[in-house]
């Protein structure tokens, strides 16, 4: 099976590309850069090149696995819009996983005996992206929501957790507060592609994806000027 992955949702550009996955000898490329801003720049070129590295062509694609957020509106919106111009241009079918399902997959994250694993990375205003997964089978126990830091240590309950983002620290902190046994681990973790190539071979797809936001925009359009239709 040949497959493209993508993620921008965050302060990353990554992709990764596999080309006969499912062979005894499977090509695989992949690149990762950190970045604020640049992913619309960043990432076709980046495609560009793991595709040329794996040997495969796009006509080839079976399959593109996408995260479709949460994250920053700019970089969900870029990694949305490339999965979908790709598969309408490919045949290709689409993956979609939250990019906090993505952080939840990250080989870095340690063996621990604790049931759930919570991805809690800094909304900002006091709030964080959270998502909480069975920690053997990954499947989601509280889905992908934005909430007040307080909120969100309610809903991790009394059983000792781990969680993993930017906004760990902060939400273990509170979560302790109220008697959680929680624990904060590394605060840097981003989604990589990389880690959404082979399991994109096992998950179901669909047919499009859609940015999964979780709040409105802090930009707002400017109010309408009184100026606007007055008479001369």
């Amino acid at each position: 099976m040949n497959i493209l992955s993508l993620d921008t949702c965050f302060d990353a550009c990554s992709a990764a590309a596999g080309r006969g996955l499912r062979t005894l000898t499977p090509a695989i490329s992949f690149a990762f850069e950190p970045m604020q801003k640049g992913h619309a720049e960043q990432l076709l070129p980046m495609v560009q090149r793991v595709m040329s590295e794996a040997n495969l062509e796009f006509a080839a694609l079976d399959r593109i696995a996408v995260t479709y957020g949460p994250g920053t509106f700019t970089g969900t919106r870029i990694s949305v819009s490339a999965a979908r111009a790709l598969a309408l241009a490919t045949g290709a079918e689409i993956v979609a996983i939250s990019s906090l399902r993505l952080m939840a997959m990250n080989p870095l994250i340690p063996a621990a005996p604790t049931r759930h694993i919570a991805i809690a990375t800094d909304a900002r205003r006091g709030e964080v992206y959270l998502e909480v997964f069975d920690r053997h089978s990954l499947q989601s126990v509280i889905g992908p929501q934005c909430a007040a830091i307080g909120d969100a240590a309610r809903m991790l309950g009394p059983s000792p957790i781990v969680i993993a983002g930017s906004g760990a620290e902060a939400l273990a902190e509170t979560a302790r507060q109220s008697g959680t046994e929680a624990t904060a681990i590394l605060p840097g973790l981003l989604p990589d592609a990389f880690d959404m190539l082979f399991a994109a071979a096992e998950l179901p797809t669909s047919a499009t994806v859609h940015p999964l936001y979780l709040r409105p925009p802090d930009a707002k359009p400017p109010a309408p000027s009184p100026f606007v239709g007055a008479g001369a």
